[in-house]
């Protein structure tokens, strides 16, 4: 595979530190072994075979979380966690329809705190992402990496060829029921709002997921998440938790309307300034508008997040790499909100409304 080509730019028209970066489906390419096999000369198969071979350490360690429940060697905190795991999950298959599988029914305790890198790559005087395609999943905008060192080089490539380039921690996966998905140790360091929203976001991905369509599926993924986490919590009387996850995405809706607002300036700037001679200009105006996001951050946007550290809205990377890559997260959720109360806040109906009426 060549080094990936900006795509055109995303149509982002339309309706948090929190997204949920392992659901870009770095695993999933492990069910195209056969395609890993017959391309393994070429970067792709290289890439595939080595992602294969993480994959498989992290499935040859895997215990089922049943036993560690029972085992009286398990610490408390670990246990409750790991009992919330196992419930979560048949909430999601019985109450919110998602097909659970054997996703979720083992765990996986890791040697470090960072279970994936996930890079992103934009083009810096437009907001045209960079792309990867792979099989099964389609052209994505994001490639993930097992190992720090290669995907630091493959940052640094994406930078000397004047991309802005974005590489972060990932503590979760899916692979859209290919293999028995299991928890792993980066996820349970989590609340338990958050194991329970990661668990859903993930089980999700087993309902539906669009080839090709990584901001539909990824923030589909995100309102079934949050909101299916709350309606769990209610089922069992636990207000503390049901708030949390619900105040959790509201700050997700704020942050995804004003990188709505950050990405229609910034298309505006662009478009003012066309072709190879207005570049210089575009990266001009990029500075200004960026600046402005900075203002508005901290003056309107931040004072309003319950659920974000203090330095938040001050310290946030801002550039078209990390801005394309939140939205990926955050697209549209007002609009998945809106179903959800023209559905009576019934979760299971508003998946099923949200995936029929996708064209």
């Amino acid at each position: 595979m060549a080094l990936a080509r900006p795509a055109k730019p995303l149509p982002l028209k339309g309706a948090a530190v929190r997204l949920r970066w392992g659901s870009v489906g770095v695993a999933l390419l492990l069910a195209c072994g056969g395609f890993a096999l017959l391309t393994a000369g070429t970067r792709t198969g290289r890439y595939l075979m080595r992602a294969a071979w993480a994959e498989g350490k992290i499935l040859r360690q895997r215990r089922p979380i049943s036993d560690l429940v029972r085992d009286s060697t398990t610490n408390a905190v670990t246990r409750g966690k790991l009992q919330l795991v196992l419930e979560v999950r048949a909430f999601a298959r019985d109450s919110l329809g998602l097909p659970t599988k054997d996703a979720f029914t083992q765990y996986t305790q890791l040697k470090s705190d960072t279970l994936v890198l996930v890079l992103s790559g934009a083009a810096r005087d437009t907001l045209a992402p960079v792309t990867w395609w792979f099989p099964v999943v389609g052209r994505v905008p994001y490639k993930g990496f097992f190992d720090v060192k290669q995907a630091v080089r493959e940052e640094a490539r994406l930078r000397a060829k004047g991309f802005d380039a974005y590489l972060r921690p990932a503590p979760a996966f899916s692979t859209l029921g290919f293999f028995n998905d299991p928890l792993l140790s980066t996820t349970l360091s989590a609340d338990s709002a958050d194991v329970a929203n990661t668990v859903v976001h993930e089980l999700t991905h087993n309902r539906y997921y669009a080839r090709g369509a990584a901001e539909f599926n990824e923030s589909f993924a995100s309102f079934v998440g949050a909101r299916g986490a709350a309606a769990y919590f209610r089922s069992r009387g636990d207000r503390v938790n049901a708030q949390r996850c619900e105040q959790r995405w509201e700050d997700q809706k704020r942050l995804g309307a004003f990188w709505m607002l950050l990405t229609d300036s910034l298309e505006a700037a662009y478009a003012a300034h066309p072709g190879a001679a207005g570049k210089a200009a575009r990266l001009t105006a990029r500075d200004r508008v960026y600046a402005w996001g900075r203002r508005e951050l901290v003056d309107s946007v931040g004072p309003r997040l319950t659920t974000y550290p203090d330095w938040y809205a001050q310290r946030v990377r801002l550039d078209n790499a990390t801005l394309l890559a939140r939205r990926v997260y955050m697209t549209d959720l007002a609009k998945f909100d809106a179903v959800w109360e023209r559905e009576g806040r019934d979760v299971a109906r508003t998946i099923t409304r949200v995936i029929a009426e996708r064209p």
